[in-house]
């Protein structure tokens, strides 16, 4: 297989495949409509060669964003025991004045030392942090590339003795998608990509909001131990702007990150500029922010992958 393409735009809104109106309410839910762009005609010996070599390519791209869902779940999850080590390190540095140690407060420079061991705990979660949030974006990357590599165009001529198949166009007038006809029951490519497509809307703008909560979170600092504080043009990681553009998710006119929203809510609040001395309520709304994952519709993603396995006659589970 050659490269995969690269899915250049994230739609605004998620996308779903429109139904044709049939009296079966399940074939409604099973055959959704193909795009109005002209099929490209085929010889029918080369569609039938040219079938089977879809159906692999769709089963396997699909198998992956299965995965990558899975790698999703784990990273965050990770991400968030990460999350709520610095926020204990940080509150326990915060308060340590007003603790009582008890026998231990005859100890000379005991809450120095406190503090001390407290931030350098601090300092290890937040790289485990960026390194859960690195994964993240890989995720989010290796999604937006599968979801672009749906099609499956000939490689080479059809007059070859030995016809082969490529995710990369070598012809024009080859759109990949078979001239819109059904791959396995009822779905074109085009309905596949669709799902694809509304997929991978969710973890990107999830992913986002998550950027918002790492910034916050690296830049928690004590009055006694101050550290470098990030803002949300920063870039966290070597080469994370690169990735963010593949997500769409990173303005090159603004020359930052494009700014966290819900989906379905328009938001122009600034990420510039928070108060890093946070208390214990506004922390405990990050961790939850976290945890609840508000871009994620779960029973769509697994409506998703239910009806794409019956459609293939597979389980993605």
């Amino acid at each position: 297989m050659e490269e995969t393409k690269t899915l250049n735009s994230i739609p605004s809104q998620s996308l779903s495949p429109s139904t044709p109106s049939q009296e079966s309410t399940e074939t409604k839910h099973r055959n959704p409509s193909t795009t109005s762009s002209t099929p490209t005609p085929r010889p029918s010996s080369v569609t039938r060669i040219w079938r089977p070599a879809a159906q692999r390519n769709l089963r396997n791209q699909w198998s992956k964003l299965a995965s990558y869902r899975r790698d999703w779940a784990s990273s965050s999850s990770s991400g968030r025991s990460h999350a709520t080590s610095i926020v204990n390190s940080y509150l326990s540095q915060r308060y340590m004045d007003a603790m009582d140690f008890g026998v231990l407060s005859d100890m000379p420079d005991i809450r120095k030392k406190a503090c001390r061991k407290l931030f350098k705990q601090q300092e290890l979660h937040r790289g485990k942090l960026l390194s859960s949030y690195e994964d993240m974006v890989a995720v989010v990357k290796n999604m937006v590339n599968t979801s672009g590599s749906m099609r499956c165009f000939l490689k080479g001529t059809s007059s070859s003795p030995l016809v082969q198949f490529s995710s990369c166009s070598e012809d024009k007038d080859d759109n990949g998608d078979g001239g819109g006809i059904p791959i396995f029951t009822f779905w074109s490519i085009s309905s596949f990509e669709k799902l694809a497509l509304e997929l991978v809307q969710m973890f990107a703008l999830e992913l986002n909001l998550k950027r918002l909560l790492v910034v916050e979170l690296l830049s928690l600092c004590s009055e006694e131990v101050p550290i470098s504080e990030f803002c949300w043009s920063d870039e966290l990681y070597p080469g994370e702007f690169d990735d963010l553009s593949t997500c769409s998710l990173y303005s090159k006119e603004a020359c930052k990150p494009n700014l966290p929203k819900i989906n379905g809510w328009k938001s122009d609040t600034p990420a510039e500029g928070s108060n890093h001395q946070l208390n214990h309520e506004i922390l405990q709304v990050y961790l939850t922010t976290w945890l609840a994952e508000v871009n994620v519709d779960v029973y769509r993603v697994d409506e998703i992958f239910a009806v794409i396995g019956e459609e293939m006659h597979v389980c993605l589970s």
